[in-house]
């Protein structure tokens, strides 16, 4: 298994290689908000991430000193770092010499399939492989918004023909779900991060959930219903967000200045460039504060994450659990709830990151990896709201029932959503 685990980070190296390609070095060089990173230091820093904690635990010398303050992202045990807001500012190394160092380590982790002491990085290992998976998503979300500043609004991959639109959606329909006491959180047994055990007995009441998530249609009609102009759907914080960032729809739509959007006059940016909109198609980009709202303009509430991995977990094992799609699919947006059986659940893992309305705490019993490792997790488990189900951009093995996702109330650069919950 530690073998097979040499190819598996060296496929996952490659993958993230693959998505840069398209880019050229100015895209990579350049930061469009202190929340994102240059694609360059993306690459770094996941090179760096393997170099110092697999392979100079074995006593193999860094490349280039110079890297652990450039590319260390929030590792305090490390030691001092470049501020995450000035990464932009980095334009040496060249991509070059960053595709370099890329090179050399991965040849450096290649030549681990044959030492005796693999099994000793073996558990970092894998953790730099869900890591740069993890990356890899933030790559595209970043490039994503980098690209969305730009008043060229440029493709990251051109589409042959623009797509067309989504067949009609059936209304929302909610599935009932008894709660009770049961379980949630990762097995003991397998990968998974540290936030996601221990696995631990919960008691939830019932409720009922969306068979799908909410679509761009249905957004329209609360953002045309005056939805950012009605304090009474909004949290005090939220309102006040709207108010000082001068919000008028979600981040991405391509809204006119003056006269109100329709269907017909409505663009969406993606990674594909400005596109129609889709009423069919999922909303996206949306912060908690929005996902919160339109909840409560549509009598609803968000899921908690109990509620949601015992609704999923339950789906997923009648048989009526339908995913979204994921990076693998080469989508790169969300797409269409598929059909379910009744009483499933469409996008089940996939399509957008779903808001709910737990914040990122502790699980009972939690304890953080040892070492620097305990820095991955714990240490924002403060000020966050946690996100479930995985999106068009997130790499399929990192899409577990169990993953929690997590992001402060504002942020809404990743492929984030809402699925409504009730009461049952």
């Amino acid at each position: 298994m530690t073998t097979d685990l040499v190819h598996r980070v060296l496929r996952t190296r490659r993958a993230t290689e693959r998505l840069a390609a398209p880019l050229g070095p100015e895209d990579c060089a350049a930061q469009s908000m202190p929340d994102a990173s240059p694609v360059k230091w993306h690459l770094a820093h996941t090179t760096w991430f393997f170099e110092r904690f697999v392979l100079c635990p074995l006593g193999v010398p860094p490349l280039h000193e110079s890297y652990d303050f450039l590319f260390n992202s929030y590792y305090d045990a490390v030691g001092a770092r470049q501020p995450r807001a000035e990464r932009g500012l980095l334009t040496r190394p060249a991509l070059a010499d960053v595709m370099a160092y890329r090179r050399a380590v991965s040849a450096r982790i290649a030549d681990l399939e044959r030492s005796s002491r693999l099994p000793e990085v073996a558990e970092a290992l894998e953790l730099g492989m869900h890591h740069e998976e993890q990356h890899q998503e933030l790559i595209l979300t970043d490039v994503k918004h980098l690209f969305g500043k730009s008043p060229e609004l440029p493709a990251y991959r051109s589409e042959a023909a623009e797509r067309p639109r989504s067949p009609a959606v059936r209304p929302i329909a909610y599935r009932s779900f008894s709660g009770g006491l049961t379980e949630i959180g990762a097995e003991p047994a397998g990968f998974a991060f540290d936030a996601e055990r221990p696995r631990h007995a919960v008691h939830v009441a019932p409720f009922a959930l969306a068979d799908r998530l909410v679509t761009c249609g249905e957004y329209l009609a609360f953002l045309l219903d005056a939805g950012y102009a009605r304090p009474e759907l909004w949290l005090s914080e939220g309102f006040a967000w709207v108010l000082r960032e001068r919000v008028r729809a979600p981040l991405h739509w391509l809204v006119e200045a003056q006269a109100p959007p329709t269907p017909e006059t409505l663009r969406v940016f993606t990674l594909h460039g400005p596109r129609a909109f889709d009423p069919g198609e999922p909303v996206c980009h949306l912060t908690y504060y929005e996902a919160d709202a339109y909840a409560r303009w549509a009598g609803a509430r968000l899921p908690t994450e109990a509620e949601w991995e015992v609704a999923v977990t339950e789906a997923s094992a009648a048989g009526v659990a339908v995913g979204g799609a994921l990076l693998e699919d080469d989508t790169l947006h969300p797409t269409a709830a598929r059909p379910t059986e009744r009483g499933g659940l469409a996008q089940a893992v996939g399509d957008a990151w779903e808001w709910t309305s737990s914040a990122f705490a502790p699980y009972p019993g939690f304890r953080p990896l040892a070492g620097a490792f305990g820095e991955y997790n714990g240490k924002f488990m403060v000020s966050q709201l946690v996100l479930r189900g995985g999106s068009s951009l997130t790499p399929r093995e990192h899409a577990r029932v169990t993953v929690r996702n997590f992001f402060p109330p504002t942020a809404a650069w990743q492929v984030s959503s809402v699925r409504l919950a009730r009461g049952a």
